[in-house]
């Protein structure tokens, strides 16, 4: 088992010059460029508890807005209501996110700090025809760096012929009536889907 930092260090080579050299501070203009054209982003939290949280969040193109090379607006859309992220952010303030690009292999890697913001000018520049948020997730970046194409190009991620068929799983609805013990009955894919789209 591998407990020590040495040991870790042992097992590789040093990182390569540019791999190191490539993280920045702020949001240069590739940086903002990549986010103003991504309509996905993983973001992922830490509470008080140490437990982690990695949660999706998707919009048109350009949903997260950079207001500058220092910040970042997620508006918080429709979802389950946990608010496993937003709980997070207000306990412990500490955030990762990766962004991405349909059809792009490398990713953007951006990590800092939040905070929850009803300010109405962060509002409004989160506003669409579809709704305005109830608040916004407010990003101070500490650090940002593209991550390389490697783990797209092995995965094959965007290749069509990687993807599954849909029938391959049971549908949402079944596979969380299951886990969760429920006896009502289940939700087809077709039911979520429409219930989704009402609600996108």
């Amino acid at each position: 088992m591998i407990q020590t930092i040495e040991q870790l260090r042992g097992l590789y080579a040093p990182a390569k010059e540019r791999a190191v050299k490539k993280q920045l501070s702020a949001l240069d203009v590739h940086c903002q460029r990549y986010i103003g054209l991504s309509p996905f982003v993983v973001i992922s939290s830490i509470g008080l508890d140490q437990i982690l949280d990695a949660s999706p969040r998707g919009g048109a193109p350009g949903f997260v807005k950079s207001v500058d090379a220092h910040t970042l607006l997620i508006p918080d859309s429709p979802g389950n209501n946990r608010l496993d992220t937003l709980e997070n952010i207000i306990h412990t303030g500490k955030m990762g996110m990766l962004f991405l690009i349909p059809g792009m292999d490398e990713t953007l890697r951006v990590n800092g700090t939040a905070c929850l913001s009803d300010d109405a000018a962060d509002l409004a520049l989160c506003t669409t025809e579809v709704r305005a948020p109830k608040l916004v997730i407010k990003v101070t970046v500490a650090q940002a760096y593209l991550h390389c194409a490697k783990a797209f190009m092995r995965s094959k991620l965007w290749d069509m012929q990687s993807h599954i068929e849909r029938s391959l799983l049971p549908s949402m609805g079944e596979m969380i009536n299951e886990q969760a013990k429920m006896t009502t009955p289940a939700e087809t894919q077709e039911e979520m889907l429409a219930r989704y789209r009402a609600e996108l």
